[in-house]
């Protein structure tokens, strides 16, 4: 993801720098794989997901509708890499199609990805602007206390 993440320029025009977007992706990878391993889903497969999760924001460089955005373009992008089946790239692609669904219950590995996206916004700093984050981040806070 880094190596795809490097492909890209930074400019005015995005709403993140890619700098972030190297950040959020690797502790977001890392919060996943502690939450797969609680939570008894596969951590490696978690650990992807989390870090691969904004692909459609690192393309387009916007918020608005990122997660979306990345579904097809993260499909063919996980394809080429020769190293996942397609039911895999399948639930890594709606993993993150559906992160920034947050009042809606997923799969666990979504699930995941949801509650491992809001816990690392938390530890940087991030406001959670949307009442459905701050529920779950109360809900995380409690689950890993």
């Amino acid at each position: 993801m880094l190596k795809k993440i490097a492909e890209f320029k930074d400019s005015a025009d995005r709403d993140h720098s890619l700098d972030w977007e190297r950040i959020h992706s690797i502790s977001c990878a890392k919060i996943g794989q502690i939450l797969a391993l609680k939570r008894g889903v596969d951590a490696e497969l978690a650990a992807i997901a989390c870090s691969v999760h904004d692909y459609g924001r690192i393309i387009t460089g916007k918020q608005r509708g990122h997660a979306a955005a990345a579904y097809a373009p993260l499909k063919h992008f996980l394809a080429e890499t020769g190293r996942f089946t397609a039911d895999e790239i399948e639930r890594l692609a709606q993993a993150a199609k559906n992160h920034s669904s947050k009042t809606e219950i997923g799969t666990p590995l979504e699930e995941i990805v949801k509650d491992a996206d809001v816990l690392d916004c938390y530890q940087y700093g991030l406001p959670l602007e949307r009442e459905e984050q701050r529920q779950r981040l109360k809900m995380i806070l409690a689950e890993i206390s």
